[in-house]
């Protein structure tokens, strides 16, 4: 097909960091969160070194304009897995650096233009959201339908944030609306509030706690009941982390093929660890495991030296 981009754009500053022509049709649509109220300008300078080894398509600045780094036509680098980009339209928005990693209205509403452009442009009447990876992931679109993605389904991320996770169904809804089709239901009933409930397990009501429009409170209220855990609006569990206990340092040191491209190489043995880089595709020496917060299968420490990776994205061979 041939592909266009958006007439929004008012800013384009192309990055290196892409991998040329799609191998799919686009009919997904991923929005993400920068963490951090930047222009459109800021995230062109952001994504032009190809040390970054990162970029997306288009980008919302906090002002609402739109920036353009990536042609529709080629692949991002943006969440983690080359099949999601190889078929998504990604989009960076500006946002809050703390959680919920809320966005001005202005963003969220230009948001909205920009899907309902990318939809028409691609001949989509549709914007769906099933709420769910696998129902999504295992979902074949029809032709006049495009799907919301999030980063936070293929790696270690918080992203899109929890604001606009629990507005995805809107977000689906008002671009449908504007493309002149029927809305299909969010994924899940909005109450006017973003209730974080704390529960043992989503599906156990009976076991609630309480329901908080604020993060934090949710999660002192979990703090003070054991079992008991943060889930949002789309029984998504956000705090704690549910983390399996690795043993430390049995059975090493072992291989491990690394397939992604952009798992990150950390300091130490969890997310709260700074970044040092990527770390290449390939078979590499974990010499010890500890766990560690952002992985369930735990981190394993490189015999090069160079770090630690987390285990969830590595295959021990």
């Amino acid at each position: 097909m041939a592909y266009t981009n958006s007439p929004l754009v008012s800013y384009t500053k192309l990055s290196p960091n892409h991998s040329g022509q799609r191998t799919h049709g686009i009919d997904r649509i991923t929005p993400h969160c920068v963490v951090g109220q930047c222009t459109v300008q800021t995230l062109g300078d952001i994504f032009a070194p190809t040390s970054r080894q990162a970029s997306c398509n288009y980008g919302i600045g906090k002002d609402g304009k739109v920036g353009m780094y990536v042609e529709e036509k080629n692949r991002s680098w943006c969440t983690s897995s080359n099949a999601n980009d190889q078929r998504a339209v990604t989009i960076e928005c500006a946002s809050d650096t703390t959680e919920p990693y809320a966005f001005k209205d202005v963003v969220y509403q230009t948001l909205i233009k920009l899907c309902v452009d990318i939809c028409k442009r691609n001949g989509k009447t549709k914007l769906l959201w099933l709420g769910d990876k696998e129902k999504t992931l295992n979902y074949s679109p029809k032709s006049d339908e495009m799907v919301i993605t999030v980063h936070r389904w293929f790696a270690n991320k918080s992203c899109p944030g929890n604001w606009l996770y629990v507005r995805l169904g809107d977000l689906a809804a008002k671009v449908t609306a504007q493309l002149g089709s029927s809305a299909p239901a969010p994924a899940a009933p909005s109450t006017g509030k973003n209730l974080y409930r704390v529960r043992k397990s989503w599906s156990d009501a009976k076991s609630q706690k309480g329901a908080f429009s604020v993060l934090e409170n949710a999660k002192k209220c979990a703090d003070a009941n054991p079992g008991h855990s943060v889930f949002d609006a789309n029984g998504t569990n956000v705090y704690p982390q549910k983390t399996s206990a690795p043993a430390v340092s049995s059975g090493v040191p072992f291989l491990v093929q690394v397939s992604i491209t952009d798992l990150n190489i950390r300091k130490g043995p969890g997310t709260n660890y700074a970044r040092t880089q990527y770390i290449p595709a390939g078979v590499y020496t974990i010499m010890e495991v500890k766990s560690g917060k952002g992985s369930t299968a735990g981190w394993g420490r490189l015999k090069s030296g160079a770090g630690w990776i987390s285990l969830d994205y590595a295959r021990r061979i």
